[in-house]
C-alpha cells in the first residue's frame, strides 16, 4: 500500500489507518504521516502492517531522542510531542470507561502529565543472552557476528533474543554506565552469558533501582553451577563495588529456574543494605528487591495525592487499602484516618509495609499477606470492622469477582479505585455500578512515551440500589 495517511492513535502505542475493508494497525508512526505500508498479518476485520517508507512527515512528528527507538520497542511515542501523548491518553481513558464500563460518567479532570519526560524511572531490568537479536539491516550486512553476547531488552515475540542496549534515557545515566560496565567486565573475564534454550550460562539478568534519597540498588541474577562460577560472580560484584561507590545495595541471586522471577528465591547481600529508601512528603519508605514501588517516583506522589484527596478523610474513618504493596498508600493516608488495614499478596512487601509504618512512627496501620479473595472475606470484615472507605490499587488484571462482591456487601461510603489498566477498571466499574456511582475521574500519566496510563476513580455509594435489567426480569 502506497501513500497512506495515518489517521489516529490506537491501543498499545500503535496508530491506525481505516480502509473500507478493515482497520490497519501500524507501530512507530505518527498521525498525519504519509507512508508506504507492508502488510504483515491480515485478519477479517483488521490487519497489522509495517511502515517501510515515510513519504511525508506529519506536522506533529518530532525527532526521537533514543538511538534505539523503533527497535527496542520500550518507547512507542518518542516521535510524538508529549502534549499530544497525554491528550490521547485522556481520550483513551474516557473511551475505555464509556465503551467498556457503560456507566454514567462525570466530566473528567484534566490528566496530570509527568514533570520529567526522560530519566523519570526508578527501576529498569535487563536480560542477558548469548544470542543477541540482529536487526533487519544487520542481517543484510555481509558480516559474521561471532560474539553475540548482549545485555538489554527482550525482543517481543523472541523470548530467547535480547537486543543490546547501549543507552536508555528513561533512567538516570548511571544505570547506563553500570549496565555497560557489567557487559564489558563479563566479556573480558569469560563469564558465560545465559542461553535460555539450553538453560546454560552464568549471567542471567540485571535489575537496577534508584531512589529520590540518592541511593542505588543493583541486583545481578546468576546461575552458579561450580565453585569457579561463584568466584567469577564475586569478582564481578567486587568490581562493581569498587567502580561505583554510588551503589548502596549490591545484591545477587543464584537462580536455576527456567525463568528469571526470583520472588521465591533468597537474595544475598554482597555489599551494603538489603534495601533502599524512598521519601514522600515527611514519610520514608523501605524498598527491597522484591518490593513493588511505583516506577515514576515524582508521579507516584501525584497519584497518591489524588487518592488521598478523593478518599475525603477527616480522621475518623476506617480505611481498607487493597493490594497495598509496600504500604505506600496506606501509610500515606494514615495520618488522615482513624485506622488503615492493608492487604497484599507478596509477604515480603507486607513486611516492608510494616517496617515503613515503624520507620515513620505510624501506629494505626495493620497489614495482612495473602490472596485478596481469600483474605478479604465476610469473616475478616466481621473481625476488623466495616470500612468507611476502601482504596484499591489492583494489578493490570483488575479485581477478582469475589473481591468485588465482598466490597459490595461491605458497603463503604466511598471507594477510591486506582488502576494501571483503565480497560479492566471499566469492567469492574460496571460491576460496582449497581450500588456506586462514579463521582470523579482523574487520569495520571506515569510513563511518558508509552501507551500506559494510570487512572483514579472516586465512587460514591448510591442511596438506593440501581435498578438493572436483571432486577426488572426477576
Amino acid at each position: 500500500m502506497e501513500n497512506v495517511t495515518i489517521t489516529d492513535f490506537a491501543a498499545e502505542g500503535k496508530c491506525i489507518v481505516k480502509t473500507d475493508e478493515r482497520v490497519i494497525f501500524v507501530p512507530f508512526v505518527v498521525p498525519g504521516d504519509v507512508v508506504d505500508l507492508q502488510i504483515k498479518k491480515k485478519k477479517h476485520s483488521y490487519a497489522e502492517a509495517e511502515a517501510i517508507r515515510i513519504v511525508k512527515n506529519s506536522d506533529i512528528r518530532i525527532e526521537p531522542r533514543c538511538r534505539h527507538f523503533g527497535i527496542c520497542g520500550g518507547c512507542k511515542w518518542q516521535n510524538v510531542p508529549y502534549e499530544e501523548q497525554i491528550k490521547f491518553k485522556q481520550r483513551q481513558v474516557f473511551d475505555q470507561l464509556s465503551r467498556i464500563g457503560k456507566v454514567e460518567l462525570p466530566e473528567f479532570d484534566t490528566i496530570l502529565g509527568s514533570k520529567n519526560v526522560y530519566e523519570y524511572r526508578n527501576k529498569l531490568e535487563f536480560g542477558c543472552s548469548n544470542k543477541r537479536w540482529l536487526t533487519a539491516s544487520e542481517l543484510k550486512e555481509d558480516k559474521v557476528y561471532d560474539d553475540r553476547r548482549a545485555i538489554g531488552f527482550h525482543i517481543t515475540g523472541a523470548f530467547d533474543k535480547v537486543y543490546p542496549i547501549e543507552e536508555c534515557c528513561l533512567m538516570d545515566n548511571l544505570q547506563n554506565q553500570i549496565r555497560n560496565e557489567i557487559h564489558d567486565y563479563a566479556t573480558a573475564n569469560d563469564i558465560a552469558f545465559f542461553d535460555i534454550r539450553e538453560h546454560a550460562g552464568m549471567l542471567r539478568n540485571i535489575m537496577i533501582r534508584n531512589s529520590n534519597t540518592g541511593e542505588w540498588m543493583v541486583l545481578v541474577q546468576f546461575q552458579l553451577d561450580t565453585d569457579e562460577d561463584k568466584q567469577k560472580a564475586h569478582g564481578l560484584l567486587q568490581h562493581l563495588h569498587e567502580k561505583f561507590p554510588q551503589i548502596t545495595s549490591l545484591l545477587y541471586v543464584d537462580n536455576h529456574k527456567v525463568n528469571d522471577t526470583f520472588g521465591d528465591l533468597p537474595v544475598e547481600v554482597f555489599y551494603g543494605k538489603d534495601h533502599i529508601m524512598e521519601k514522600m512528603e515527611d514519610l520514608q519508605f523501605k524498598v527491597g528487591p522484591k518490593s513493588f514501588y511505583q516506577t515514576n517516583t515524582d508521579q507516584a506522589y501525584q497519584l497518591y495525592s489524588v487518592a488521598r484527596k478523593f478518599a475525603g478523610l477527616t480522621g475518623n474513618e476506617l480505611v481498607y487499602d487493597l493490594y497495598t504493596g509496600t504500604g505506600t498508600i496506606a501509610n500515606f493516608v494514615a495520618h488522615s484516618a482513624r485506622k488503615v488495614i492493608g492487604i497484599e499478596y507478596v509477604p515480603e512487601a507486607i513486611e516492608d509495609a510494616k517496617v515503613n509504618s515503624e520507620v515513620n512512627k505510624i501506629d494505626n496501620t495493620l497489614f495482612y499477606a495473602g490472596d485478596m479473595k481469600d483474605i478479604l472475606t465476610d469473616d475478616f470484615i466481621a473481625e476488623h470492622g466495616r470500612p468507611d472507605v476502601i482504596i484499591t490499587d489492583p494489578p493490570r488484571a483488575g479485581m477478582h469477582p469475589d473481591v468485588i462482591q465482598t466490597i459490595l456487601r461491605t458497603a463503604p461510603r466511598r471507594i477510591v479505585y486506582v488502576s494501571c489498566n483503565p480497560a479492566t477498571q471499566a469492567r469492574d466499574l460496571a460491576d460496582l455500578d449497581v450500588w456506586y456511582k462514579v463521582a470523579r475521574v482523574q487520569p495520571v500519566d506515569m510513563f511518558p512515551h508509552t501507551p500506559h496510563v494510570e487512572n483514579v476513580v472516586l465512587l460514591e455509594k448510591r442511596e438506593e440500589k440501581k435498578i438493572t435489567t436483571e432486577d426488572s426480569n426477576d
